[in-house]
């Protein structure tokens, strides 16, 4: 079973004859490799060619096939930034010509470019202002979009190669971004971000029960400005208004993901929290059962992410740690964070990320890597 993993993305692979060998020397057992990816700008310290990428739109980095967009007005588009025709396609190739296996990572309803597109189909907040990069899965024309794309981002990988498929933004995205020189941080407390990402478009009012849009909204409003959470039986209604959209999405792009590659394992970006909004949603009752791993955000080193891991532990599917060892994590904390994590249930590993990570912190990968296999939860870990 593979434990042990490190993300990447396909520019990280080409060109660099390199890479496999580094992979090796950490330990690793696979290469979580994004084979559709939103928009982002990526240093590549370690690349003998490059050392920066400017990815400025989300991408599908295998072949468009205009058959299968064919009326869509949800398409994405291959990135140009690259030459390759099949970019993850020739490097999945080349990681398994080198013996390693591979994760297709497959970014979902994160996507800033069809969402300035096609703005009614992105989530609205409670002023009426719409997050761009944000898909609402409410909408079927998002959900058919999911579908399509990972279908397509899987077709045709070379046989064997694939070790599973890592599902990121099967959900809502909320009020957090991190992205176009993000100027939000810490200026909104908790309960005023959980308000500011309950999605109020048709789609998602349609869920609602018969609650009063306006007075919804008016509570909403309330929560951001006073810091003062809706009443149980309003939050219970958005919150399984949201979790049906998510159910849906999540079950349509995992059967059509099992259809095309039947007995490859699925992980699911997920958090515990079942009000959580971005790349890992928050969990809804019906997910667990329908994936083979629950991928969960450990980046912070404080004990609360060890708590995650306890509380995604209880719902019985194996807990992948998704830990960075890029800033602003402290290097030398980080041992003792895989410790911690692993005492905790998790039983995989995924470490962020081979091709941002520095030369000088290369030996880290093989460190932790050691951690998490051999930790045999002593306490006081």
């Amino acid at each position: 079973m593979v434990t042990v993993s490190a993300h990447a993305y396909p520019w990280d692979v080409l060109g660099d004859p390199a890479f496999a060998d580094r992979v090796k020397a950490a330990g690793l057992d696979a290469v979580t490799l994004a084979v559709s990816y939103h928009s982002t700008r990526a240093a590549t310290p370690q690349h003998p060619h490059r050392r920066l990428v400017d990815a400025r739109y989300a991408a599908l980095y295998r072949p468009v096939r205009p058959q299968a967009w064919a009326g869509r007005r949800l398409a994405p588009l291959g990135p140009d930034w690259l030459a390759e025709a099949d970019p993850a396609g020739e490097a999945i190739a080349v990681l398994a010509a080198a013996g390693i296996p591979v994760n297709a990572w497959v970014v979902l309803a994160h996507n800033t470019r069809l969402g300035l597109l096609a703005p009614e189909s992105t989530v609205l907040n409670c002023y009426g202002e719409r997050y761009p990069y944000a898909l609402c899965p409410s909408h079927p024309e998002v959900r058919e979009h999911c579908v399509t794309l990972a279908v397509e981002a899987l077709r045709g990988l070379p046989a064997g190669a694939l070790g599973g498929v890592s599902l990121e933004s099967a959900g809502q995205l909320g009020a957090s971004h991190l992205g176009c020189h993000e100027k939000t941080d810490g200026a909104y407390p908790p309960t005023a971000l959980r308000a500011l990402s309950v999605c109020c478009c048709p789609g998602c009012r349609a869920g609602w029960g018969g609650l009063d849009p306006v007075e919804v909204t008016r509570l909403l409003r309330v929560a951001v400005e006073r810091e003062e959470w809706l009443p149980a039986p309003v939050a219970t209604a958005l919150l399984a208004a949201r979790q049906t959209s998510a159910n849906r999405l999540r079950r349509e792009v995992v059967a059509a993901v099992r259809e095309l590659l039947p007995g490859v394992p699925v992980t699911l970006h997920a958090h515990p929290d079942p009000w959580a909004t971005g790349p890992s949603p928050g969990l809804t009752p019906a997910a667990p059962a329908e994936v083979d791993a629950l991928l969960v955000p450990c980046w912070p080193t404080a004990p609360a992410s060890a708590e995650l891991v306890k509380r995604a532990a209880e719902f019985g599917r194996p807990v992948d740690a998704y830990v960075t060892l890029l800033p602003p994590a402290d290097p030398a904390g980080l041992p003792a964070h895989v410790r911690r994590l692993r005492a905790a249930g998790a039983e995989r590993l995924s470490l962020y990320h081979l091709g941002l990570l520095p030369t000088r912190q290369q030996p880290l990968l093989a460190e932790l890597a050691g951690e998490f296999r051999n930790h045999r939860f002593s306490q006081g870990s």
